[in-house]
């Protein structure tokens, strides 16, 4: 480790930096400095609104752990590490899951919630880079003292462990919420300090922290429309989420919030329900998922902000045009800055359709936990509904997570006259390897009954273009008119015709991983043309039919 602090000193100062506090935080001497006071009490406990699932609770009872579809071992002793995989490391050891148990009401999960908290005290006590990384921490400290009379009851001994252990790890997170990740989880942290400092007597100081904190990035990262500057649904609805309670844990202790954060809450409402379809879940946008419909209500219920949806979001780059019960979404902003690209995806001028509650036309998706080649793949821009040249991406997808080169230059013009709409966007992601800049028009009729679209690109480089329109796996398929359009027919037996033009049609294999209960097959229309030096221009339309199934 030594070693490594120094060849990084040598290589970077950011990357040395970063390896000598590891090794200071990792010494016996650090731990130390944490002191052993025990806060007498605990002032309040901050409100934890939010309703956890009892099934979840049976499956940490029975020795499982239910994240993203998946079951994973969980139990004293079986705490994850790092690797394989640090997301499934930071959902365990950040402690939410105490909300799903103390949603159970029975002893028994009262009982597990303590012993769980006791076994994790026995080995994780001191630093280490996941289990203490600012964000975890700081979501442990809020689970903890969120729940720290459904833990403690009337045990004073372990009440006293967790009091301790709550004031140490946040001594350490005010020092370490600096250098936290940046992004969304900056809220997290916040949240952290401000529950410490509100609730452990003798740590009021670090209240300030959180609070100079939390009105630095508010500003930093809610644009001026409301979206949140990564550009992910979930994160949008999470940020809010996180405003909300801690707006909460300072009304709880009498403590006046900075006005920034009533601002933040107000705009962001808005914008969270701009990213619904009419299933009242997200598109699948940067690394987004459908999130919980139940959950999404709820959040924009407790904001106390009754803001309609925005139908464009400039600073954002989303768009939602709706017309009877059909919404269309449109990522048409370029992707995000680069030191909060960790989770973006190379789909720029990608859209979703859906009707009522049935989705139609979407993107494929991510999963949370995925790693490696099968995360990437997700992230590529063939497996987003717009327009690919040559199978390569809009934007350069790095294995390490974010994005290297990517469009510099994205314009939208949006139009109504009516009733009907017509957004025209542009970006120039192909231009510096291929010398073409794709253009993007989408119409949408005022009944909702019509959607055309048109993709150009310009310019003389590449040797084929496809335009993808991934499809719900609910929504059926099948080719018609001799291969030249296809059927669909979407759940609620309403039926749409697919045409093209300046393209080959073809149905083809695809996947949809938005769904949290796992990863699914489904099909996705391609329209392919050659290049030529010449570019191209495909147009198309999707038409509800009159009677379905003709």
């Amino acid at each position: 480790m030594a070693q490594d602090a120094i060849t990084g000193s040598l290589l970077s100062p950011r990357l040395g930096e970063r390896a000598l506090r590891r090794l200071v935080y990792a010494s016996p001497a650090y731990a130390l400095t944490l002191g052993r006071r025990v806060p007498p009490e605990v002032l309040g406990t901050p409100p934890d609104p939010w309703p956890g699932y009892p099934a979840r609770a049976e499956a940490i009872l029975q020795g499982e752990f239910i994240l993203a579809g998946r079951r994973l071992p969980f139990g004293p002793g079986q705490w994850p590490s790092a690797t394989p995989n640090p997301l499934v490391a930071a959902a365990i050891h950040g402690f939410d899951w105490l909300r799903d148990l103390r949603a159970h009401g029975s002893d028994v999960a009262r009982e597990c919630g303590r012993a769980l908290v006791q076994d994790w005290l026995a080995s994780h006590d001191r630093w280490e880079a996941i289990t203490w990384r600012a964000d975890v921490l700081a979501d442990r400290i809020a689970n903890w003292l969120s729940h720290y009379a459904f833990l403690s009851g009337a045990d004073a001994e372990f009440g006293a462990a967790l009091r301790r252990a709550a004031a140490r790890q946040l001594k350490h997170l005010a020092r370490a919420a600096a250098n936290a990740p940046q992004g969304a989880s900056q809220f997290v942290v916040i949240k952290g300090l401000v529950y410490g400092g509100v609730a452990l007597p003798g740590l009021e100081s670090i209240l300030a922290r959180g609070l100079a904190m939390l009105e630095r990035e508010v500003v930093s990262q809610i644009l001026p429309d409301g979206g949140h500057y990564q550009r992910h649904p979930g994160f949008q609805l999470e940020v809010m989420r996180t405003l909300i309670d801690i707006e909460g844990a300072l009304l709880a202790a009498h403590i006046e919030a900075p006005p920034e954060l009533r601002h933040a809450i107000d705009r962001m409402a808005p914008m969270v329900r701009c990213l619904r379809h009419g299933d009242g879940r997200f598109p699948l946008f940067n690394g987004s998922t459908e999130g919980d419909e139940v959950q999404i209500a709820l959040v924009l219920s407790r904001s106390g902000t009754r803001g309609r949806a925005l139908s464009a979001a400039p600073h954002s780059g989303y768009h939602r045009l709706t017309a009877g019960r059909t919404v269309l979404l449109m990522d048409a902003g370029p992707p995000p800055p680069a030191e909060a690209d960790e989770h973006a995806h190379a789909g720029t001028l990608s859209f979703e359709m859906s009707i009522g509650r049935d989705r139609l036309i979407v993107n494929c998706g991510t999963q949370p936990v995925a790693t490696g080649e099968w995360r990437d793949a997700l992230r590529h821009t063939a497996a987003h509904s717009t327009l690919v040249v040559d199978d390569s991406n809009s934007a350069e997808v790095s294995a390490a997570g974010g994005l290297g080169h990517r469009p510099g230059l994205v314009e939208v013009i949006r139009r109504e006259v009516d009733g009907c709409f017509l957004i025209e966007a542009s970006h120039d992601g192909y231009r510096n390897a291929l010398g073409l800049v794709h253009r993007r028009s989408l119409y949408l009729a005022s009944d909702g009954s019509d959607v055309r679209g048109e993709d150009i690109l310009e310019g003389t480089g590449g040797q084929s273009a496809a335009v993808r329109f991934h499809l719900h796996p609910r929504v059926q398929a099948s080719m018609i008119e001799g291969g030249s359009a296809v059927l669909l027919k979407l759940p609620s037996g309403l039926g749409f015709r697919f045409r093209a033009a300046g393209g080959t049609v073809s149905l083809e294999d695809s996947i949809y991983a938005g769904d949290p209960a796992g990863v699914k097959r489904s099909v996705q229309i391609v329209v392919t043309a050659p290049l030529a030096g010449m570019g191209a221009q495909i147009k198309w339309r999707l038409a509800r039919e009159s009677r379905a199934g003709t």
